[in-house]
């Protein structure tokens, strides 16, 4: 779906915000390249690792995935069976390629994750494999973690089964390619994502979970070599695709839990407190939230292009709070739930961004099997907690810093000019609000009587590239 984009300009505001984004990686420890001992180990790996014995290159699996995309982790096959459908869903093989406690395993512990900066991708493994041997491209033969589920017509998962095995991806597809090939209707096999996507989207109503297709605000590179902020709302395919991925976590979660060994990724429910305050706010934006249905079903109902509903959207996201990851071995968590999904949930999908999920897979798939879960990965379960988050420390404070570097780089020219604005919240005698245009986000000093949900003008005062600030005074 077409977006807002804002570019920066001019040409000296490009060259600042460059050496800004530098200082940002420099101030955060981001690693640059990959020390030559890994890279080694990398290439060796990549060419002396043999095929799994189980052969399903018959299979003519796509991947779906952001245009331009390399690291490859998913590729899906979809058929209609009598009653329902059959769903296999291939993940890079990134184990067979990473030995315990060598020289890669040991640097994608210190990353943590793949990270993502405005002046490019900094990548939990060398490139030989994230974006080549491992990665599921098309046209090659791959070795995966390959789950085939049994859904009834309803989304139900009624049989499921993880085994390692050689694929071949027949297509690589960019979201807008997706959507119009399935948009199209003209019978591709491809449709089928749709009618299981929105099978499991119902199935998470009828659980009372919360994954939602909200808007997305990026940093994209401009054709000169720059940047622009670009928001977008997402497209069904990406919310149809996504649902598949958590029908996969949280199958992995079910088999960790009855095992009791692995790694959940869990989150707690929002408080009573929390909940009655929200309520309370939604009631004053003038869309209350009624005891009749569920969290989940009321945010999907709302109108994105509702002003009050920006502001809904900031207030839930308060809800829910406390993300993390529980390992276990013997012993369940107390509360194994992720709370917005409404189920126990774990990551498995991501192997080559995302360092817990080779545990994940590795995991499921002995246990899967009947075999015993390797000994490296049940004695370090318990370092990934804490090697995750610092991880995601340093991925948001990345993120963020980016974000308000560009944000700066793009009003650096109009200082003085009033904007349209949202306000989305307010923090005590401050207003959190969103340009209507450009795509920004700050805060300023609130004149009386300003309310979450309001529209309000506000002067640009100053946009410091360097530090990332921008500061707006009411208009």
């Amino acid at each position: 779906m077409p977006g807002r984009r804002s570019h920066v300009s001019p040409s000296a505001a490009q060259g600042e915000l460059a050496a800004a984004l530098a200082d940002l990686r420099v101030e955060l420890d981001v690693p640059d390249g990959f020390p030559a001992e890994v890279l080694a180990e990398a290439e060796a790996a990549a060419s002396a690792t043999p095929p799994p014995a189980i052969d399903r290159r018959d299979l003519p699996f796509v991947t779906i995935d952001p245009a331009g995309s390399e690291d490859l982790d998913q590729a899906l096959h979809l058929e209609r069976r009598d009653g329902g459908y059959l769903v296999h869903y291939a993940i890079a093989d990134v184990p067979r390629f990473v030995r315990p406690d060598g020289a890669v395993d040991r640097e994608a512990r210190g990353r943590g994750q793949t990270l993502y900066a405005a002046d490019g991708r900094v990548p939990l493994h060398p490139p030989v494999l994230s974006e080549d041997r491992a990665s599921l491209l098309p046209d090659v033969d791959r070795s995966a973690f390959l789950w085939t589920f049994e859904l009834e017509e309803t989304g139900a998962v009624v049989g499921t089964r993880l085994e390692r095995a050689s694929v071949r991806s027949r297509e690589r597809l960019s979201y807008p390619e997706a959507q119009a090939r399935i948009d199209a209707g003209r019978g591709d096999p491809l449709e089928l994502l749709r009618e299981v996507g929105l099978a499991r989207i119902q199935q998470e109503r009828d659980r009372g979970g919360a994954s939602l297709n909200v808007p997305d605000e990026e940093i994209v590179r401009t054709a000169d070599g720059g940047y622009a902020l670009e928001r977008r709302r997402l497209l069904p395919v990406e919310d149809w695709n996504a649902q598949l991925s958590l029908m996969t976590g949280m199958a992995a979660a079910e088999l960790m839990l009855e095992a009791r060994v692995g790694i959940l990724r869990t989150m707690p429910g929002p408080t009573d407190e929390r909940i009655a305050a929200f309520r309370t706010q939604t009631v004053a934006l003038g869309h209350p939230w009624s005891d009749a249905i569920g969290y989940g079903e009321y945010l999907r109902g709302l109108d994105r292009d509702d002003p009050a509903s920006l502001a809904i959207m900031q207030a839930a996201a308060g809800l829910f709070r406390g993300a993390g990851y529980e390992a276990m071995d013997g012993k369940a968590p107390a509360d194994p739930m992720q709370s917005a999904l409404a189920a126990p949930y774990a990551h498995v999908t991501a192997p080559l961004r995302r360092l817990v999920d080779r545990w994940g897979l590795v995991v499921c798939e002995a246990l899967g099997s009947g075999r015993e879960v390797p000994r490296w990965a049940r004695d370090s379960l318990h370092e990934l907690p804490s090697l995750m988050g610092a991880s995601s420390q340093r991925a948001s404070r990345l993120e963020a810093g980016s974000v308000a570097r560009v944000e700066a780089a793009v009003l650096s020219d109009r200082v003085g000019e009033r904007f349209a604005a949202t306000v989305l919240e307010m923090r005590g005698d401050d207003a959190v609000i969103q340009l209507v245009e450009p795509a920004v986000t700050a805060t300023c000093p609130a004149a009386a009587g300003v309310q979450a949900g309001g529209r309000i003008t506000v002067v640009l005062q100053h946009a410091d590239i360097r530090a990332g600030t921008v500061g707006f005074s009411a208009g």
